[in-house]
């Protein structure tokens, strides 16, 4: 499905982020030309937006193991068609990825889940730098 008004895939949310029930509708908008920034946009309030990207180009060794109930959800079986996002606090002095809760996207499908990595020692709040 593409929203009309935008002319870009609509990324549908196999469950709500958590604090935002009522938001089950995203678009991913590029920020930048490198496809290092995106506003994961919601449909239903535009004004809702959160700055994502994806950890490879900050975070080289990032490799979250997605759990089978996620795959589930998101009507997959083969983890290398999963796009990992992380969620970005852009601050005066340092900006910071959220490590431990990144949203995977199923590339195919397009249904999407913000995953909390249950166990890990992901951080909340890890400072990102341009490893390249």
């Amino acid at each position: 499905m593409t929203d009309t008004e935008l002319d870009m895939p609509i990324i549908d949310m196999a469950t709500p982020m958590p604090g935002f029930p009522a938001h089950r509708q995203f678009v991913l908008v590029e920020l930048n030309d490198d496809g290092l920034l995106y506003a994961f946009t919601s449909i239903q309030d535009p004004s809702l937006r959160f700055l994502v990207a994806p950890p490879e180009p900050f975070f080289p060794d990032y490799a979250p193991e997605i759990e089978n109930e996620v795959l589930a959800a998101l009507n997959t079986k083969d983890p290398d068609r999963l796009l990992l996002l992380v969620v970005i606090t852009a601050g005066q002095e340092e900006t910071t990825a959220n490590l431990l809760a990144p949203i995977v996207v199923d590339r195919d499908s397009r249904r999407a889940m913000q995953v909390v990595l249950n166990g890990s020692n992901m951080p909340v709040r890890a400072v990102m730098r341009k490893t390249y």
